[in-house]
């Protein structure tokens, strides 16, 4: 059990108080005692003095934690973290510093621990029911990047359900409640039986009185006949053990009343019935020795039929191993017998065993189970492998978040997900209005990702739609499949015309901001099945194709075949059967051994329509067939021009030089924030010109940069027009 003892005097403490109790507990650290001292004045400044809600004295409360992460062998940091975790409401910069100090770990679960008691403040501990605590189990273990987060949560409930019994009897039910429902089960899931079965104890006292006393009554009423039974059981099986040379220490083995309850009522059976009352433990060195020893309790007793389970040679699924029986003992008394290695007892005592899914029943979840197992991999490290730990931690990624509705319902969400998603996730009426968010109290971006705890609410219009951009992949307003499918469905339901004017508008706008003729719509149509180019522009609009999906998919070939005839003898008389692939990049047809090189003008990209132009010397230069220059050079040399395509063999890791012009209020910042986009998106800037015009207080910044495809342009605009005081974004040709 968790020891219930304490070092300190009453239930407040003073100056000296603190003082006396770092003494107490400094041999156990000797090496960290400067910084446990250090954490205790941060503690006892940052309202140490002052009263919680249940009207303990805070600094008594923390210390009362901390020693019970001490009776659990839980290292300094944890201790330190503990004593720390109210100062996360504390605003003071200094005292915010002076933690950082204590090392990032330390800050880290401070921060952790605060995100998690802002879920009281939101009232989603408190008012979580049946139906949703399961989300709220998992809310919890998804905030805490470090095990030993969980662990202080639940010392502290211990500490709380210990002092219960002040309160008023409402209060006791309810919080009662939710510890049964929330950290006995993390407890549980975790292993950690010392904090299990005292949490459980102790809310089944509040929650049903009457049973409590009855099976405590009962246990009190046989107490000291149990007690000298299992010590006669114990004697005698300690010197059958000792006669056999096998070493071992044989203890009784507690039951505490919850459990008793609980098998009472799954097997249907009375309190006579429960073979596990009167129970015995024996540990011993190795695996022969659990079968040797086993060999005598059954030579010595007879054992009942269907009460023996060896999860040695086949362990439970969460690799608890040990043997079980039931045997007759003394007198014709049921004893169970439990055997098993010190290395398995400490497996299972510490709580890296626990048997949740066989003991809670509850539905599978592949990514809760991986965070469960990476914790179980935390509590089972002896060594201080940094290398070993570091990989433990990388190798688990949370693949769902968990965020509260205003009536603290837990949502469930995937990593990444945004207020757009959470919005058609609490009903699609609601995706559909959503026209803001707060998260936490802020207004927040609809793009921005949501972590696990964050309290969101969803600002709402009464009548409308979802925007055209949000369908938009590039732009990140929604991750789920849920979301994007509702709002597909609503603009599909819209009327067909508004749907092609839509597709029209959003077609013509991208084309003007990727510099890209207008593309073959008939071939388009062909290609996506469709009937008619009307079709084509009422799928853009439905959102069903994107405008860069189109934009890049249905270009016009360089020259049609009526333009065989314009061709100039030159080009003509030189054709040859096969497409040359000159520089990797470009198909030039006609022409035999020529250089090519991208025209610096127009600045061409993959998916382009281009054309090339035979220079004296340099080979051919490749043009977008709508630049300016090629107009007057067709006017000058038209029997120079050359057929050019883009070639489907060129280089993946290819880059294109692109100009982009962006227009935005003047203001400080403003390029440091552009910069950032093209570095997040990967993409080197190669060149910037810009210029401020005071009068209008806008600034013109020009971007030379590198991309490889029309895809990754239209992405890194859709950032850029994002950033705040951006007023337009364009491809500048």
């Amino acid at each position: 059990m968790v020891s219930a003892r304490t070092l300190l005097p009453g239930n407040e403490v003073t100056r000296e108080g603190v003082d006396h109790w770092l003494e107490a507990v400094g041999d156990e650290y000797p090496g960290d005692i400067e910084d446990l001292r250090t954490a205790l004045d941060l503690a006892w400044t940052c309202r140490g003095q002052e009263l919680d809600a249940f009207g303990n004295q805070r600094m008594h409360r923390l210390l009362s934690v901390a020693e019970i992460l001490l009776w659990l062998e839980l290292d300094a940091e944890t201790l330190i973290a503990a004593i720390l975790q109210d100062s996360s409401e504390c605003t003071d910069d200094t005292l915010r510093e002076a933690i950082v100090g204590l090392g990032d770990d330390v800050a880290a679960m401070v921060d952790d621990l605060g995100r998690i008691g802002a879920l009281t403040r939101y009232g989603a501990i408190e008012k979580v029911d049946i139906a949703s605590s399961e989300n709220l189990r998992r809310m919890l273990l998804s905030i805490a990047d470090d095990v030993r987060v969980i662990i202080i949560v639940l010392a502290r409930r211990l500490y709380q359900m210990r002092r219960l019994k002040q309160q008023p009897e409402a209060v006791r039910r309810d919080f009662a409640r939710i510890t049964m429902d929330i950290h006995a089960p993390l407890a549980n899931r975790l292993g950690i039986w010392q904090l299990k079965w005292e949490l459980e104890d102790l809310a089944f006292r509040y929650m049903e009185p009457g049973k409590y006393k009855e099976i405590a009554s009962l246990l009190e009423s046989r107490r000291e006949e149990r007690e000298c039974y299992v010590a006669e059981v114990m004697d005698e099986l300690s010197e059958r053990l000792g006669a056999m040379h096998i070493p071992a220490r044989v203890m009784g083995r507690p039951k505490h009343i919850y459990s008793i309850w609980k098998k009472m009522q799954r097997k249907g059976i009375d309190f006579q019935q429960v073979f596990d009352v009167l129970a015995v433990r024996i540990l011993v060195d190795t695996i022969p020795h659990c079968y040797a020893a086993l060999g005598i309790v059954h030579g010595r007793w007879k054992h009942i039929p269907g009460e023996f389970d060896d999860y040695i040679a086949t362990p439970k699924g969460n690799n608890y191993q040990s043997l079980h029986t039931v045997v007759i003992g003394p007198g014709n008394l049921p004893v169970e017998i439990q055997v098993r290695t010190e290395a398995m007892h400490a497996h299972a005592e510490l709580g890296v065993a626990a048997h949740w899914r066989y003991k809670e029943g509850g539905e599978s979840n592949a990514d809760l189970e991986r965070r469960i197992l990476w914790m179980r991999q935390w509590l089972e490290q002896k060594s201080d492998d940094s290398a070993e730990s570091e990989a433990i931690e990388q190798e688990f990624e949370a693949a769902n978040v968990y965020v509260l509705t205003p009536a603290s319902e837990v949502i469930e969400l995937p990593a990444g997900a945004t207020p757009i998603d959470f919005a058609y996730a609490i009903h699609t009426s609601v995706g559909h209005r959503c026209r803001g968010a707060r998260i936490n109290g802020r207004i927040a971006p609809l793009t921005q990702p949501l972590h696990s705890g964050d309290a969101v609410e969803i600002i709402t219009a009464r009548e409308g739609g979802p925007g055209r951009d949000w369908l938009n992949a590039h732009a990140g307003y929604i991750r789920t499949a849920r979301a994007r499918n509702r709002v597909r469905q609503w603009f599909r339901q819209q009327n067909h015309d508004e749907h092609v004017a839509i597709g029209k508008a959003s077609l013509e706008h991208e084309q003007g901001r990727l510099g890209i003729p207008r593309p073959d719509l008939e071939r388009i149509a062909r290609k996506h099945n469709l009937n008619a180019t009307e079709d084509v522009l009422a799928a853009i609009g439905r959102g069903d194709l994107s405008p860069i999906q189109v934009l890049g998919g249905g270009q016009k070939p360089p020259f049609r075949e009526s333009d065989e005839a314009a061709r100039p003898p030159a080009a003509s008389s030189r054709r040859t059967t096969r497409p040359r692939r000159a520089g990797g990049q470009f198909i030039v047809d006609g022409v035999d051994d020529l250089l090519t090189h991208v025209a610096g003008c127009c600045k061409p990209v993959p998916q382009d329509p281009v054309v090339g132009f035979i220079t004296r010397g340099h080979g051919v230069t490749v043009h977008r067939q709508s630049c300016p220059v090629v107009r007057k050079l067709r006017q000058q040399a038209p029997e120079r021009f050359v057929e050019v395509s883009w070639s489907e063999a060129a280089p993946a890791d290819a880059l294109y030089p692109v100009d982009i012009q962006v227009v935005a209020a003047d203001r400080k910042g403003l390029l440091r924030d552009l910069s950032t986009v093209f570095a997040n998106a990967e993409i080197d800037v190669i060149g910037v010109n810009t210029h401020s015009n005071r009068k209008t207080d806008t600034a013109t910044l020009r971007f030379s940069v590198e991309i490889r495809d029309i895809a990754q342009l239209g992405r890194v605009l859709d950032r850029l027009a994002q950033l705040p005081d951006v007023s337009e974004v364009r491809r500048r040709v």
